[in-house]
């Protein structure tokens, strides 16, 4: 029996429990189930769930350039050259025992199957020292529409 800190898939009726964490965690960065859905629905490989405490959505993405928040994607890009991890929630009951490196195993193996070179994402609310940790380094010149945010790279 997998115990309740195990990373699984995320499905469709799980974005209501996204959605509640979100607002709770993210209040600055709201975004509409809509576009959570749809990230869903473009790449079920990147969207993980923590039981009722956490998720995380990833998806392939261009390097240098972080998706807009709150907007849909539409699609994934052909010439994608990185696994993109949008967000990553974890309620402050989940936080530690290896949770977050437990996810980022899982997601640089998906980039490896999908011949994908690093993972990107953007650091914000001051957590790029806790990327740091996993690996990841500022990239500047990357993209971002988030304020006070920080690009970052981990090359795989």
């Amino acid at each position: 029996m997998a115990d309740s800190f195990s990373w699984r898939a995320m499905a469709a009726d799980d974005l209501a429990t996204v959605d509640a964490i979100a607002a709770m965690l993210h209040p600055d960065y709201p975004e509409r189930p809509e576009v959570l859905a749809e990230k869903l629905a473009l790449y079920p490989a990147g969207c993980r769930m923590l039981a009722r405490l956490g998720y995380a959505f990833a998806h392939p993405a261009r390097t240098g350039q972080a998706p807009a928040l709150d907007t849909m994607l539409g699609e994934l890009p052909a010439d994608a050259d990185a696994l993109h991890l949008h967000d990553v929630a974890l309620l402050p009951e989940a936080r530690g025992g290896g949770r977050v490196a437990a996810l980022l195993d899982y997601l640089t193996n998906v980039a490896r199957v999908a011949r994908l070179p690093c993972l990107t994402l953007v650091a914000v609310h001051g957590t790029a020292d806790h990327w740091r940790r996993f690996g990841f380094a500022p990239a500047p010149g990357g993209v971002t529409t988030y304020a006070d945010a920080i690009y970052m790279t981990r090359l795989l």
